[in-house]
């Protein structure tokens, strides 16, 4: 055996965790969306305040720190961390998504060819995909917002080009 000679090692990892990457504060991000409205309320701007709400949804869509929650076929919802409301923690989990925000616009997944099949499952269907890929209320409405403000945004955009 070799000494250590003053090196400090990591203290061991329990098993069955993995260390995660720090985030940032989602006050951060929050205060950023304070200083837009701010300055768009101080210069009275319209087109800073779309920017704004545009900046927002973008954090809505994309970046806001949150979990996968697709349900096994057990029942029970998934804890890995995701970024953005659109995201699931892998592939497998991500065409549950896919398939569940096509179903919130009320239309099918046209580019899902068959039913997902699980390989690590067991065989037995507890809760069907249609559940498992199921929204969580605050992600529907929230994702229903991002949607609207986008769209918002969007024609007022265009309606200041005028």
């Amino acid at each position: 055996m070799v000494a250590n000679l003053g090196k400090r090692e990591p203290p061991a990892a329990r098993r069955g965790t993995r260390r995660r990457p720090r985030r940032e504060s989602a006050l951060v991000w929050w205060a950023l969306f304070a200083a837009l409205a701010g300055a768009a309320w101080w210069l009275h701007s319209w087109r800073v305040a779309l920017l704004a709400l545009l900046s927002w949804c973008l954090y809505q869509f994309l970046l806001v720190p949150t979990m996968c929650r697709i349900l096994s076929q057990q029942g029970a919802a998934c804890t890995e961390r995701t970024r953005g409301r659109l995201f699931a923690c892998g592939p497998r989990h991500q065409r549950l998504r896919n398939d569940a925000l096509w179903r919130l616009a009320g239309l099918r997944n046209p580019f899902r060819k068959e039913p997902p099949r699980d390989e690590n499952e067991t065989g037995v269907v507890v809760v069907s995909s249609d559940v498992r890929g199921r929204l969580t209320m605050t992600d529907r409405a929230l994702i229903l917002l991002a949607a609207a403000g986008t769209v918002a945004a969007l024609i007022g955009m265009v309606y200041g080009f005028r």
